[in-house]
């Protein structure tokens, strides 16, 4: 009898010849398996070692005579099998019968092999004792290497075989039906197992978690039942054996396969729903494989949540994974404006099953000290794309905070100090900063939806509102030891460049205080208006805590307004500079009547003094200062000024004209300043000024007023502009008034800059619709697109929809040049404090001698031509003679002087 046909009797042995020989035959089997060359002849051994000999081996002595002696050689060969099919699979085709044949074959034999290991482990599985690890421990080693080998293969068939894919078809899908089968079946063998404490065990145990990680991410996208199971038995054998391998499994690299394998499912739907959305065809077939795809993103969730669960104190460095899940999940999904278009009942769908869990998932780590600090770490910087999700992870996390012990409230709610090494910035200060970032979603804009408490159905409100509402809830359940840090955070946002952040915190502040006590508002306001009163020059800031000033003004009790007015009482001339920003609206009639009165009277003597003793920049700050708080005593009574303060106004107007000549004010931002006043305080007595002054302030305009002048002039020579439409002009003044205005129209019409352009546009429309002299309209509109352009302004209709890709694209630029401008800011804030005030300067810093001297002799003749224009109007008064005759005997002086001193 031959060595093979003796093997092959061996199947047909009873059990007792089996126990008898068993000594005998397994050895023999064993040295011929390792001395065999042929694959097929290596499978028929080992099938006969595992059907026949094995079930007669005690589960102690199995390691040892069958599993560590026969596993290493089959996993080499099944290696070996998979390394010469890939040499073969790009040289075969249909046409080569002999290599299909061939490699057709090697893959059958990769079948066989992966059957008769499944046999193996069904057989082991099947005992009746409990199996110990250490006494299998090369068969579920082995077996996992042939899986990972199996499934790779099987991954990379496509372009493995590339178009010869269909002539081995059968075969790949056979092997990776058993491969699945194995897999089964060892993990019902190492449920079944018991795990020693021994460290080779652990290590044992570990590197299987491990492998099993592996094949996760391998069958990610071929299988979702077999990828699920697989999950299914990690998390369940990790909690286990949690007490032995805690301090041994790579935790973050499960929590980073898992999160990647949620992200990849989640892919996986919104691809289908826009899929769906974008062809408009509903398909059964595509609803299910929707719906399949979003239970896999579910359970892939829950089994995250149950991990972390278990594992919190050794998620550290897990929290940077966790916390890019959310933001990624959040940036592919509606309203983000990087999501893909995607139905509504698609997104509640996907919200409700779905986006619940990751809802779950942020409120089981808010309490973990390592995802707190990397949320609000102060140096973190993200993507583009993940700035709104982080903005709507803040909000997720205040409405979260309240039901969390009050311990961990104050931690999200405060700051640490150096000299940690992470600066960590309080929940408000992150709110308001990730709030900032989201400019294109605030300008698109974004809307989010919210059910109110008393609502029956959501409403979509917009992202601003969504963030305001959030902010101003979680404040209402603020603990009272969170409150500095609260209005710390509110203050430094409220002056911070950003100019949405300044304006959300304007708006959260207001409602705290109208949800405070009187005694909070009053305090609040005492604070901010000292502030305001004590801040130099002109600021973004200042002007972002004096539109907040104005507004809680209107929420002070009248009880605190007494003490309020007390406090900066107007008569005195250094509150001028926090009167001149103030809304005396704000204060009840009898208090405001008061405040108008000496505020107009300290700021007019204020204007007088200056203006007679005007030699350097620093009287001219301060003629600027009264000049504005003037300003405001004059909008406190609308457009209508009594004679004697329409008297006091036209004695400054006089004084200031011969201030602006050209080569002055050119360059000069405090005089740029001052005629901007100029122009303001002139409209309020230009409806009953002489022409001859409104002649002679039309006629100053263009020579201060160009195409190169700041925007600031500009805007507010279309403001004066705007206060002539209802002036009647008399008939031999029309000729030289009516052109001068349709050419300063005309040229704000054309101007290069948005700003001023669009100003013009509204300006213009608005006096065309009130003026009498029609030649003033049809001589300023002289070019088709200003005739256009009009016209759609007055119709009220838009010229030009922006694309919404387009517009998105612009708002990222925009966003992105306001930030390095910030950022510049920032660093150099000196630079953008405009119109600091001046220090004192020495003498030879004032005016120049040349520079007084012509606008002394400006003023002159200015006054001098007013005086002629009035001569023609009106009657002549009899003094008049007498103080021209001394005028010119003052003017021989002057002349005999020069002569002189040439």
């Amino acid at each position: 009898m031959s060595q093979t046909e003796g093997v092959e009797e061996m199947r047909s042995w009873s059990q007792e010849t089996c126990r008898r020989e068993l000594h005998t035959a397994l050895p023999k089997l064993r040295s011929m398996f390792h001395s065999s060359d042929s694959w097929e002849e290596m499978i028929r051994l080992f099938k006969i070692v595992t059907e026949v000999l094995l079930p007669h081996i005690s589960l102690e002595e199995v390691e040892q005579g069958v599993f560590s002696q026969l596993l290493p050689k089959a996993v080499k060969e099944f290696h070996n099998i998979t390394v010469e099919i890939s040499r073969l699979s790009s040289e075969f085709s249909s046409q080569n019968t002999e290599l299909k044949n061939s490699l057709r074959n090697m893959l059958q034999g990769m079948a066989h092999w992966l059957e008769a290991l499944t046999a193996c482990v069904r057989d082991v599985c099947s005992a009746e004792n409990p199996v110990a690890l250490e006494n299998v421990h090369s068969l579920p080693t082995s077996v996992l290497q042939i899986l990972v080998t199996t499934f790779t293969h099987c991954k990379e068939s496509d372009s493995l075989y590339s178009g010869r894919l269909h002539l081995v078809l059968d075969l790949l899908q056979a092997i990776f039906k058993e491969a699945v089968c194995l897999q089964k079946q060892l993990m019902e063998l190492l449920d079944k197992a018991t795990l020693g404490g021994s460290a080779s065990d652990i290590a044992c145990m570990v590197s299987l978690l491990h492998t099993f990680l592996d094949i996760c991410t391998i069958v990610s996208k071929m299988d979702h039942a077999l990828h699920a199971n697989t999950w299914k038995f990690i998390i369940k054998q990790s909690i286990k054996h949690q007490a032995l391998v805690e301090r041994q499994v790579r935790h973050r690299d499960i929590v980073s396969s898992l999160s990647d394998d949620i992200l990849i499912s989640f892919q996986s739907c919104l691809q289908i729903a826009e899929h769906m959305k974008v062809t408009g065809i509903q398909e059964n077939t595509d609803q299910r494989l929707f719906q399949k795809n979003l239970k896999l993103c579910r359970f892939l969730v829950n089994s995250l949540l149950h991990y972390i669960k278990e594992f919190m104190p050794f998620l550290s460095e897990s929290c940077v994974h966790l916390h890019y899940l959310y933001l990624q999940i959040y940036s592919m999904f509606p309203p983000s404006l990087y999501a893909v278009p995607i139905s509504d009942i698609h997104q509640d769908e996907i919200a409700n099953v779905f986006l619940v869990a990751i809802d779950l998932l942020i409120v089981q780590i808010l309490s973990f000290r390592p995802f707190m600090d990397l949320v609000l770490n102060e140096s973190q910087e993200l993507p583009r794309e993940q700035q709104f999700p982080n903005c709507l992870l803040l909000i997720s996390i205040l409405d979260k905070l309240p039901t969390l012990p009050e311990d961990v409230q104050i931690l999200w709610c405060s700051s640490n100090k150096p000299p940690e090494e992470k600066q960590r910035m309080s929940i408000f200060k992150a709110v308001f900063q990730s709030f900032a970032l989201c400019s294109p979603e605030i300008s698109f804009p974004v809307n989010m939806k919210e059910t109110f408490a008393n609502a029956q159905s959501t409403v979509n409100i917009s992202f601003y509102q969504y963030t305001c509402i959030h902010l101003c809830a979680f404040i209402v359940l603020l603990p009272p030891v969170c409150f500095s840090e609260l209005e710390c955070s509110l203050l430094n946002s409220v002056i911070s460049y950003r100019m949405m952040e300044s304006l959300l915190a304007i708006d959260v502040w207001c409602f705290l205080a109208r949800y405070g006590t009187t005694d909070l508002c009053a305090h609040h306001i005492t604070v901010i208006a000292n502030l305001v009163k004590y801040c130099p020059g002109k600021s973004s800031q200042l002007s972002h805590l004096i539109v907040l000033l104005r507004r809680l003004l209107f929420l002070l009790d009248t009880d605190y307004q007494e003490s309020f007015v007390k406090m900066f009482p107007p008569e005195q001339e250094e509150n001028l500079s926090f009167w001149q920003h103030i809304s005396l609206s704000s204060l009840p009639s009898a208090w405001g009547s008061q405040v108008k009165k000496n505020l107009y009277k300290t700021a007019f003597l204020q204007c007088k003094k200056c203006l007679d003793s005007m030699q350097t920049l620093e009287e001219l700050q301060k003629l600027n200062l009264s000049l504005s708080a003037l300003l405001m005593a004059c909008r406190s009574s609308g457009r209508l000024l009594d004679s004697e303060q329409h008297s006091d106004v036209a004695v400054i107007i006089v004084q200031l004209v011969p201030l602006f000549f050209q080569k002055q004010i050119a360059g000069q931002p405090l005089l740029q300043e001052t005629f901007c006043f100029f122009l303001d305080l002139f409209s309020y007595i230009a409806k009953k000024t002489e022409s001859a002054k409104l002649i002679q302030v039309l006629s100053l305009i263009p020579s201060l007023c160009q195409e190169d002048s700041p925007a600031q002039i500009k805007l507010s020579v279309l403001d004066f502009l705007s206060s002539l439409a209802n002036i009647l002009f008399p008939q031999e003044a029309q000729i030289m008034v009516l052109p001068k205005i349709s050419g300063l129209f005309s040229m704000f019409l054309s101007d290069p800059v948005w700003l001023v352009n669009q100003h013009a546009l509204e300006t213009f429309t608005r006096f065309a619709e009130e003026t009498s002299y029609e030649e003033i309209v049809t001589q300023s509109m002289n070019s088709e697109d200003i005739k256009n352009r009009v016209i759609s302004i007055l119709n009220k209709t838009v010229p030009f929809v922006e694309p919404n890709n387009r517009r998105q694209e612009r708002l990222e630029e925009e966003k992105s040049i306001l930030e390095k401008k910030i950022s510049h800011c920032v660093q150099k804030p000196e630079e953008f404090l405009s119109l600091e005030p001046c220090r004192k300067r020495s003498r030879e810093d004032s005016l120049s001698r040349d520079e007084e001297y012509e606008m002394h002799i400006h003023s002159a003749e200015k006054s001098l031509i007013s005086v002629q224009a009035l001569i023609k109007e009106s009657h002549i008064p009899a003094w008049l003679q007498e103080r021209l005759d001394s005028i010119q005997n003052l003017l021989t002086k002057l002349q005999q002087n020069c002569q002189q001193h040439p």
